[in-house]
Order: structure tokens, then C-alpha cells, then sequence
């Protein structure tokens, strides 16, 4: 790899500690930028918990003409936006201090806190429950079915958790563990209170997606798409999942770019199952063979814990009358999600920056 990794000390303290903090320390870090830098924000319906407004802000950075863009892409899950921001705010510090140098004829589009009201109430879902990351289906057509969810969803809503973690491990042993992970995560269109809901319209984040793409005619472009999560896989790895189809243009450009680590739920290589609605396929539509998408996903509890975290998340919602019950789940939420551990987040900053070093010298080589 000729990549060139930036030298400058890892800050732990760039973890934002809201959305709101996360965007002004985004703002202020983006107002330091020399040269050719412009900005432009999408207002959210809704409001945060204390009544600041929701907006998922973009910067382009570089040449309006350049031919090639990284696009890095935060908190399409909200709650995942904590590292989203702290990655985000880390790039743009080294920007503006000459760490990173933008090749010639190459842009940066960042865009911050795609599901802001997921991000400001610390779930990954929206206002209306929908995942952006499985909102990306056409809502003209039939929708996909996710018939195991359906034969599951009475035991996601049991009170009691060791009955559901009884019920899960028997359909489980019945029909192995990567039918259990896409019954629960794959993806379901038939129940906007639970987990993975992909929605019946089209979400705040896939309409920011599209009006940059038109607003910068980013099909005429090579790109390299960077999305970064949280929550899945081992403790502080950020593993790089190539949801393009094995063989395809895109996954060629991913193991060229990022080598060997690269892994494909479509070959059972990842810690992700294949899903449903992913906003890798709106990008995937407008991509040439030179490009390709790629989340960066950093992992912290197990998966089991994940679900569990989850389900009762959805149920907390379900319910009108818990307002405290929320707010201590929240705690919880976090805790999965942006562990509060130094070790984590140095490692968090350090492979992100590797893997956007990778994609910047891939795209523009």
C-alpha cells in the first residue's frame, strides 16, 4: 500500500458528549479550514431533548470539479454518530493542520449526523422508528419480506427476558445462527415499533444522500464511500464490510484499496449478515467502476448483547409512560455503542484514520 498514514497525537477528548456538543465542536472545527471549503445543512423534523433543532450539516472540502471525492459518511444509525463525530472532527483538524493533504483533482464531502434525532435521543433509529441503514427500497413496489421476523415478533416483545432468550436459542438450534441474525437484523417492513424497521417512505437521510448526489453530480464521479458504525463485531476492531456483490467492479476496487481485511457478508466472511434496504445500494446505483462503498464498522459487545440492547429499546418506545425507563436505557444504548473506555476510542481514531488514508489514496491513484 503507498498510503500514508498521518502523524499527529490521537485525542480521545474529540468524543462529543450529545449531538449538540457534537455539532459544534464539527462547526468550529470545519470553520478552521483554509481554501476552498463550503458547507451546507438539511434541517430534521423534530427537536432534540432539550429542544435544540436537528440538522445534518455536509462540508465539501476541495476543488468543486474534482473528479474523484471520499465521501465520509456519520451517524446513519444516530446513537452511532458519537464516533462519527469524534472520527469526523479528528479528519478535519488534520486537514486544516496540513497532516492530511487532499491529492490534486480529489474532494472531501463529510457528511455529519445523517439520523440527527437518533443521534440527539441515542437510539439508531429516527422519530418514526425507521433504520436508515434498511430504507433504501423501492417504496412504489411491493415491499422485501422478512418472514422469520414475522414468525419471531411476538417472542421481541416478551416481558421477560429469559423466556425470549429461551425462544431465540431454540429457533437458534432449529435453523442455525445466521438465519437467527437475519430473522432479528436483516432488514423487516411490517412492524414500525420494532428493531430494523425499514419505514414506508423514504427517511431524512437516504433525501440528504440523494440531493447531494444531484447537487454534485456525484454519478460522474469515482468515489470512495466511507460509513462509519459502531456495535458490531470485536472490541474496539474496525472491520471494513464490502456489501457489493463478490466478483463486482466495487468489490474489486475495495480489495484493492483496503486489501486483505475487507469482508463480504455475501460470502460469510463478516461479522454483518447480508440486509436488506442498506444505503450502500443508493450509492452503489450512481457508482462507476472505479469506485466503491464500505462501512467501517467498529464492534464492541456481542452480538447477543447488541439484540438484547435493542429489543429493549423498541420496547421501552412501544410504551407511553417510562420516560425514566428511557432515560436510564439510554445510559445503556451509549454504553454499547461509544464505550467510555480511552482504549477504545485511541482505537477507534487510529484505524479510521488508516482506513480514510487507504480510501483517499485509492480514489485519487
Amino acid at each position: 500500500m503507498l498510503y500514508s498514514l498521518p502523524f499527529a497525537a490521537i485525542d480521545t477528548t474529540l468524543f462529543p458528549g450529545s449531538y449538540a456538543d457534537g455539532r459544534q465542536r464539527w462547526q468550529a472545527q470545519a470553520n478552521k479550514l483554509p481554501g476552498h471549503a463550503s458547507c451546507q445543512s438539511y434541517p430534521c423534523d423534530g427537536t432534540g431533548p432539550d429542544g435544540e433543532e436537528l440538522v445534518t450539516d455536509t462540508i465539501w472540502i476541495g476543488p468543486e470539479d474534482a473528479s474523484r471525492v471520499l465521501v465520509l459518511l456519520g451517524g446513519t444509525h444516530g446513537i452511532e454518530g458519537f464516533a462519527g463525530s469524534a472520527v469526523q472532527i479528528d479528519q478535519l483538524g488534520l486537514i486544516a493542520e496540513g497532516h492530511v493533504a487532499i491529492p490534486p483533482n480529489t474532494a472531501v464531502l463529510m457528511v455529519h449526523a445523517l439520523t440527527p434525532w437518533g443521534y440527539a435521543w441515542q437510539r439508531r433509529c429516527d422519530a418514526d422508528g425507521v433504520d436508515l441503514n434498511r430504507n433504501i427500497v423501492d417504496f412504489s413496489r411491493p415491499l422485501p419480506e422478512n418472514k422469520d421476523y414475522e414468525l419471531l415478533k411476538d417472542t421481541f416483545y416478551l416481558a421477560d427476558a429469559a423466556q425470549r432468550k429461551v425462544a431465540l436459542a431454540e429457533f437458534e438450534r432449529l435453523h442455525g445462527r445466521v438465519a437467527l441474525e437475519k430473522a432479528i437484523s436483516a432488514g423487516q417492513y411490517c412492524d414500525p415499533s420494532g428493531p430494523f424497521y425499514g419505514g414506508a417512505a423514504s427517511a431524512h437521510g437516504r433525501r440528504v444522500c440523494e440531493d447531494l448526489m444531484r447537487r454534485h453530480s456525484l454519478q460522474q464521479r469515482d468515489l470512495a464511500v466511507i460509513d462509519l458504525h459502531t456495535g458490531l463485531g470485536s472490541y474496539g476492531y474496525g472491520e471494513i464490510i464490502c456489501d457489493h456483490q463478490p466478483g463486482s467492479a466495487g468489490t474489486r476496487a475495495a480489495h484493492h484499496w483496503y486489501g486483505d481485511s475487507v469482508a463480504l457478508p455475501f460470502l460469510g466472511t463478516s461479522s454483518s449478515v447480508p440486509k436488506l434496504g442498506l444505503l450502500d445500494y443508493a450509492w452503489h446505483e450512481i457508482m462507476n467502476d472505479r469506485s466503491c462503498y464500505i462501512t467501517l464498522e467498529f464492534g464492541s459487545f456481542s452480538t447477543d448483547q447488541l439484540f438484547e440492547i435493542l429489543l429493549r429499546d423498541h420496547q421501552l418506545w412501544a410504551q407511553s409512560d417510562n420516560e425514566q425507563a428511557r432515560l436510564e436505557h439510554r445510559r445503556v444504548m451509549h454504553r454499547h455503542f461509544c464505550p467510555d473506555d480511552r482504549a477504545w476510542r485511541e482505537m477507534v481514531l487510529f484505524r479510521a484514520r488508516q482506513v480514510i488514508a487507504q480510501g483517499l489514496w485509492g480514489v485519487s491513484s
